[in-house]
């Protein structure tokens, strides 16, 4: 803006005094602060309208920025994601197969019934033809 120093003031204020006389000065003096006064007030709500429009370009950059953020950490997810799926995958088709290998022999084993053992025979508790019954041994109490 321009610059007003005390010279350049008391020079302004005599060429005014010569112009306008001593009856207008003041009138003058009024109407000029007035001016004065509206031209700054035009002049800060520019500044103001321009220092908001600078923000508001400032939260769009950041949020343009966020959302490139999120966009490349959900990719990061999905890619990861995308990884592990192939390797679970075959390891539940592994699982699986090996579950199904497993039951086919049972399903067979249980369509046909095995040959009973010798011990499948015998009540339990009872020794087996092939080991006799151990001795007991009887102790005698001499308590009298």
């Amino acid at each position: 803006m321009i610059e007003f120093s005390l010279g350049k003031l008391v020079l302004l204020a005599l060429i005014a005094l010569v112009v306008l006389g001593p009856e207008k000065l003041p009138g003058a003096a009024r109407t000029a602060g007035a001016l004065m006064r509206r031209v700054r007030r035009g002049w800060d709500d520019v500044r103001a309208e321009v220092e908001r429009e600078l923000q508001v370009e400032e939260i769009r950059r950041a949020a343009r920025e966020a959302a490139a953020q999120a966009e490349a950490a959900q990719q990061q997810v999905k890619d990861g994601v995308g990884q592990m799926r192939e390797p679970l995958a075959q390891i539940v088709g592994e699982v699986t197969a090996a579950g199904e290998s497993l039951n086919e022999p049972a399903t067979a084993a249980a369509a046909e019934p095995a040959e009973p053992g010798p011990q499948a025979e015998l009540p339990l508790g009872e020794p087996t033809p092939d080991r006799p019954e151990a001795p007991t041994r009887q102790v005698a109490h001499d308590d009298r």
